[in-house]
């Protein structure tokens, strides 16, 4: 098997520890393929999508970058039909967008936030 070098932060570093323990990986090696895996069957899923779609978008950020939740949804006002915002935690926001519109374009606001690296999840249901 090929090995890759990532560079993970102390924060990531700490919480794949936890996942490793509490999912009972062996290393975390396992624990990251793991993820890659889901990662991949799900931009596989999205891939998929075609025609008009609705959609379920959440998204959750640190307040501070409200701004850029903001300077995304302007982009896509014509696909988002409902956007939720609200505090869950201290500084963090989550916003839950309920999407209708062309596939490509959902599939756009999505990634748009995904390589974002302001937001801390970023989570597409098509329904």
């Amino acid at each position: 098997m090929p090995i890759v070098s990532i560079s993970l932060n102390d924060e990531i570093l700490s919480e794949l520890d936890k996942l490793q323990t509490t999912m009972g990986f062996s290393g975390r090696s396992e624990a990251i393929r793991a993820g890659i895996r889901s990662f991949v069957s799900e931009e596989k899923q999205k891939a998929d999508l075609s025609g008009n779609i609705h959609a379920i978008l959440l998204v959750v950020h640190n307040d501070e970058f409200d701004h850029v939740v903001s300077g995304i949804t302007h982009n896509f006002e014509d696909l988002i039909t409902t956007h939720l915002h609200s505090k869950i935690e201290k500084e963090k926001c989550m916003e839950l967008f309920l999407i209708n519109g062309d596939a490509e374009k959902v599939s756009t606001i999505t990634k748009d936030f995904q390589t974002n690296k302001n937001m801390d999840t970023v989570k597409l249901v098509a329904l």
